[in-house]
């Protein structure tokens, strides 16, 4: 019976999507075409029919209910932090109806832990492609350090340690923690292998080296958006490389 009222209750809040938008001038409309459980939202405008980036058509034509409440539960503890991030306004983002939340989850704390977890998850996953991939110790920790990333938009697990009710919370706070000390220990890890091989000087240490490396790309995102600017994140990175630059044979020597 509640799950048929929550299906019930997901159908009612995606027919609201149903709108008007005005597009080049004229007004057209917005229907909401079921695809794989999500919506495909479509736009027609004198007799012309395209996509319109509405609230659904952000996720995947295929993604689930409680896969959109937790992507936009994520969204929204970026844009707003846990306090701010309030049950209406993940339904609203979600495009998902009043009872949608306490079918799939517990509750807000349930479905915040679930989109941190899941924020954690892929940041540990974007680490392992680099540190677990080709080129010598030194490579592939300086590969980890130069990837790619929105520098001065910030890190989405950095960001989450400056939330006092995230960090006031174990359950919360767990998959942070953990995600850093699973990035610190792999880079330690690194620097370990680097040393058998002769390419880090011996009295390196290396759960030090690893807490070096992400304090660098923290702090590195905190000076970056201090400033405006990328550099003073290129700068830290740059710093730490040349201390961790391999032994050449005349060093050795």
């Amino acid at each position: 019976m509640a799950a048929a009222e929550a299906e019930h209750s997901d159908a009612v809040g995606d027919a609201r999507l149903v709108d008007h938008a005005h597009v080049g001038g004229g007004l057209g409309v917005v229907l909401g075409v079921e695809v794989c459980g999500a919506f495909e939202d479509r736009l027609t405008s004198d007799g012309a029919c395209g996509l319109v980036n509405v609230t659904t058509s952000m996720y995947s034509r295929c993604m689930s209910t409680s896969e959109r409440l937790i992507e936009s539960t994520r969204e929204l503890l970026w844009e707003r932090g846990y306090v701010g991030t309030s049950p209406k306004a993940i339904l609203e983002r979600a495009g998902a109806g009043q009872g949608s939340m306490y079918h799939h989850f517990k509750g807000k704390p349930d479905l915040a832990l679930a989109a941190i977890r899941r924020t954690a998850e892929e940041l540990r996953a974007a680490a392992e492609r680099v540190l677990g991939g080709p080129g010598t110790p030194y490579e592939r920790i300086e590969a980890y350090l130069l990837r790619e990333r929105d520098v001065l938009r910030g890190c989405p697990v950095g960001r989450l340690t400056m939330d006092p009710d995230v960090i006031a919370s174990d359950e919360l706070r767990a998959p942070v923690d953990e995600t850093i000390a699973c990035i610190r220990e792999r880079i330690a890890a690194i620097v370990d292998e680097g040393k058998r091989h002769g390419q880090f000087a011996p009295e390196l240490d290396g759960e030090e080296i690893g807490a070096a490396v992400v304090a660098t790309v923290q702090g590195g995102y905190v000076l970056a958006r201090a400033s405006g600017s990328p550099a003073a994140f290129d700068a830290g990175v740059r710093g730490l490389l040349s201390l961790l630059a391999p032994r050449t044979h005349g060093q050795e020597n």
